[in-house]
């Protein structure tokens, strides 16, 4: 396997995911993947769950997230860990960036 160190930003393309929801695959390999994403104002990320272990960074913005039984505010500076087969879901209360690390990659993202 051929291993990729650089990923340019420009190489890296702003896909839509659903309406006010977008998110760009920056560097990844086999074991581990960074993601930025992209919420507007209202957009609501459904409860959801999969087998990858899971840390959010908020760079911008301003959030309700549900991590299992328990809900947080969070804004800049801010993170969350959901660990694997966790449900979780945000809304965004003010539009903003997040920096999402999954671990292992998430081999729909590439698709």
């Amino acid at each position: 396997m051929t291993v990729k160190n650089y990923f340019p930003a420009s190489e890296n393309t702003l896909d839509t995911v659903d309406t006010g929801l977008t998110r760009k695959v920056a560097a990844h390999n086999d074991n581990l993947m960074v993601v930025e994403v992209h919420f507007e104002k209202g957009t609501v990320a459904p409860r959801h769950y999969h087998v990858h272990e899971q840390i959010t960074y908020v760079i911008s913005g301003k959030f309700e997230f549900t991590v299992g039984d328990d809900t947080y505010i969070v804004e800049a500076g801010d993170s969350l860990y959901k660990q694997s087969n966790i449900e979780h879901g945000a809304t965004c209360l003010e539009a903003g960036t997040l920096l999402d690390v999954f671990t292992p990659h998430r081999e729909d993202f590439l698709a």
